[in-house]
């Protein structure tokens, strides 16, 4: 089973790009979704979530996203403890699911796929970008946000440039027609590949 991750920046448009490899019939696997319902699902990691947050992480059997945030935004280490209790789970399920799709390659959408080091997982690495400019205004529409919370998450994020680097293909997504030709491009590429 060949492995593609694809990534990018906040507000590049991971999704939509994930959404069109799904049209033409490829597997996606959207980690970040995925890591939300195992917070919620299994009793190992709301258990040690528990023991590193405490018990306000979790209220009504739901994982208390606002108090961890606070919490995560304040002291950047928390971070790092919670994705080593639920990262290696999540690239566990990933693996399950990988067995069973029936497809020439697969894409494992990861937002931090180069900062968490998964990019050596996979066999071929697309990354999504877009103008700051863009990103900014495409957030701002969608998230109910500020520019101060959103530039703090792209301190977090490595830059553009370092991603392209490492990475096989690139989708500049600014116009969704522009976008659309890229991925049908790519996946045209990857399945010569796969073959």
């Amino acid at each position: 089973m060949i492995i593609v991750g694809l990534t990018g920046g906040i507000g590049s448009g991971k999704t939509t790009v994930a959404k069109q490899f799904e049209s033409l019939g490829v597997p996606v696997y959207i980690a970040d979704e995925e890591a939300k319902k195992l917070m919620n699902r299994s009793k190992v990691i709301k258990r040690k979530l528990i023991q590193l947050f405490g018990a306000q992480a979790y209220t009504d059997d739901k994982l208390n996203r606002p108090f961890i945030a606070d919490i995560i935004f304040n002291d950047k280490s928390y971070l790092q403890k919670m994705n080593a209790i639920v990262h290696p789970r999540v690239a566990r399920h990933f693996e399950k699911w990988a067995l069973k799709q029936d497809a020439p390659y697969v894409i494992k959408e990861v937002a931090i796929l180069f900062e968490n080091g998964g990019y050596k997982q996979c066999d071929f690495v697309i990354t999504v970008t877009a103008p700051k400019k863009v990103r900014v205004e495409r957030l701002l529409k969608r998230d109910n946000t500020t520019k101060e919370k959103i530039e703090a998450i792209m301190k977090h994020q490595w830059p553009d440039d370092e991603k392209v680097k490492l990475s096989d293909f690139v989708v500049e997504n600014i116009g969704l027609q522009a976008t659309l030709n890229q991925v049908h491009s790519i996946h045209k590429k990857l399945l010569k590949k796969c073959a």
